[in-house]
């Protein structure tokens, strides 16, 4: 990728990836400590690899040392946990026994090139790919695009632009994490089942009682007003205003514990309704 020379985020020739195998080897500075093989022991503490509580495991395939160590150097500091390979059918052993999120493939690799190991892993599996050369020809390119590749870098490429890559094919491809249902002062509802619960028993809510219910839970604290309430809950731009305090009452009636003295739900005088999770006497 071409970047202007007054872009502050043009990478600097420390950091242009080297291709040859002539290249001089130089150490990552905060590389991580690793095995035998070359992959790292631990991921890094550091963050920046996709929200969840495991990070992505990252499998490096690239026959040049100092290559596969500046890719999986900056991977580690991104949060990712790395695995290295540098020929393809470690590659295809590593993948089948540490099944990775995502594979940075080297398309010239020895014994077997890396379109016939993207071929490969695909057969097994939808695993992203990044195919990494130094070839620049379209046709190249295409072929590893047809094959099952995600994305493509050719070298000399900048390292923080390639973690850049493996953020956005991981975005596209890795499943989002269930929203955790909304929850406080013992309620929880969750719009996936169309279930809410007071302390463990479920409760028997219409749907505008659950909408109502949610909207509630996800907005704690703030004072809302009945014609807000008919338009974020409901949808509705117009309508009688008693339909909301119909729907407040009812909905005080099952998760207040005691409804004449509602805590929960509060009346805010020419205002409209407030949640407090603290429960706390209304004013």
């Amino acid at each position: 990728m071409h970047q202007q020379p007054d872009d502050p985020a043009a990478p600097r020739p420390a950091d242009a990836c080297p291709t040859g195998p002539g290249s001089p080897t130089r150490p990552v500075a905060g590389s991580p400590a690793r095995s035998a093989d070359g992959s790292p022991t631990e991921p890094s503490a550091e963050s920046g690899a996709e929200a969840s509580d495991v990070p992505a495991r990252i499998l490096v395939v690239d026959d040049d040392p100092t290559v596969a160590e500046v890719v999986a150097g900056y991977l580690d500091r991104a949060g990712y946990r790395v695995d290295r390979a540098g020929d393809g059918p470690a590659a295809l052993a590593r993948a089948a026994a540490y099944r990775p999120d995502l594979v940075v493939l080297d398309l010239m690799l020895p014994g077997m090139d890396g379109l016939e190991v993207c071929r490969r892993l695909r057969g097994r599996g939808p695993v992203p790919v990044i195919m990494l050369t130094a070839r620049g020809d379209e046709d190249d390119r295409v072929l590893g695009l047809e094959v099952g590749a995600d994305d493509y870098v050719t070298k000399p490429f900048s390292p923080r632009e390639l973690v850049l890559r493996v953020e956005s094919v991981l975005r596209r491809t890795r499943p989002a994490p269930a929203p955790r249902p909304p929850s406080a002062a013992g309620l929880t509802a969750d719009p996936a089942a169309r279930r809410a619960t007071k302390n463990g028993t479920e409760l028997a809510l219409t749907l505008r009682e659950f909408d109502l219910l949610v909207f509630f839970l996800r907005n704690p604290g703030r004072a809302f007003a009945r014609e807000e309430l008919m338009r974020e809950v409901w949808g509705w731009d117009f309508g009688d205003l008693s339909t909301v305090t119909v729907h407040v009452r009812r909905l005080r009636g099952k998760v207040e514990d005691d409804p004449a003295r509602p805590r929960l739900i509060q009346t805010v005088w020419g205002v409209g309704y407030r949640f407090d999770p603290a429960g706390r006497e209304a004013d």
